[in-house]
């Protein structure tokens, strides 16, 4: 069943096309991921599925209800966690999560939230004391004190050291196993990875692909690199088969080929047979990241109005 769905969505500034006849859905108890470059169009999407900014037209609904015509209701089911928030440093955590639990007709009990946010030692700390990793903490259990069946994450780890984000992750997908739904937009692809069930990525105002993470990198992917140290050259009798397409570069060589199997076979015999040392060998197939750059760069590449 979806918790988000959009059809043919339109929306334009000053003549601009900011969102293009733009169509997805989000299902219940999901975590997807939105992705894009600035100016994809990302945030003005995110803006009219939380009911904050109107479409000029296409169809949405979001948990049912239409955001423009019934904000209330659904400001009621959703959270928000937004890249920062304005809060008061002489508050405490505490007093903080108790102010926003006030909002909400049946808010989570203070105690189980600063657990899950793993804040419950620190929930007489002032605010503006706290660390980033720790504020970011904050900000999420603002955004899940009033229970919601869905919410938005404005890039959730932007600014944090390596272990708080991690943290963050843990949370984050903790919230999901306890049934939450989870609308993500991150320009980090190895969160994205251990985030997301699905994800789409946005280009000028359109979606160039959509789909879960693996199977959008198992599509995408267009070449592997097999890559083994090298001393400033290749080896004497370095089969003649693959010395055209081998680069040797800072201590290792490299072969960029579409199927790497043929050529770790005749590698293997070549290293067995001459004696050779390929204990560095390693196979790479193109990341997450390096998808999303080239299907930016293929989509940006086209003349306006092309189709998709």
């Amino acid at each position: 069943m979806s918790a988000i769905s959009v059809s043919q969505l339109c929306k334009s500034y000053d003549g601009r096309q900011a969102v293009q006849d733009l169509s997805f859905e989000v299902q219940k108890g999901e975590t997807f991921a939105l992705l894009g470059p600035n100016g994809a169009g990302k945030t003005t999407t995110i803006e009219i599925l939380e009911g904050y900014r109107q479409a000029d037209s296409g169809s949405v609904s979001v948990l049912g209800l239409d955001p423009e015509k019934q904000a209330a209701e659904l400001k009621r089911r959703t959270g928000l966690v937004l890249q920062t928030t304005a809060l008061e440093p002489e508050l405490t955590i505490k007093e903080t999560i108790t102010a926003f639990a006030r909002l909400y007709g049946a808010p989570r009990e203070i105690a189980a939230v600063l657990v899950d946010v793993n804040l419950a030692h620190l929930q007489d700390n002032r605010v503006g004391n706290l660390s980033g990793g720790q504020k970011r903490r904050l900000e999420i259990a603002l955004g899940i004190v009033g229970d919601p069946e869905l919410i938005f994450l404005d890039e959730p780890t932007t600014g944090l050291d390596p272990e708080a984000r991690r943290k963050i992750w843990t949370l984050i997908q903790r919230l999901n196993d306890n049934g939450s739904t989870i609308v993500l937009s991150s320009h980090y692809m190895d969160e994205v990875q251990a985030l997301a069930s699905r994800m789409a990525i946005m280009v000028d105002g359109q979606i160039a692909a959509e789909g879960r993470p693996r199977d959008l990198q198992r599509q995408h992917c267009t070449h592997s690199t097999i890559r083994f140290d090298a001393d400033g050259k290749l080896p004497a009798g370095f089969p003649a088969k693959l010395a055209p397409i081998t680069t040797v570069h800072d201590g290792h060589a490299e072969l960029v080929l579409e199927d790497p199997a043929p050529a770790l076979g005749i590698l293997m015999s070549w290293a067995e047979a001459e004696g050779h040392d390929l204990s560095s060998i390693s196979v790479t197939r193109q990341n997450l990241e390096d998808i999303y750059l080239q299907l930016v760069s293929q989509r940006q590449a086209k003349p306006q109005g092309a189709t998709p």
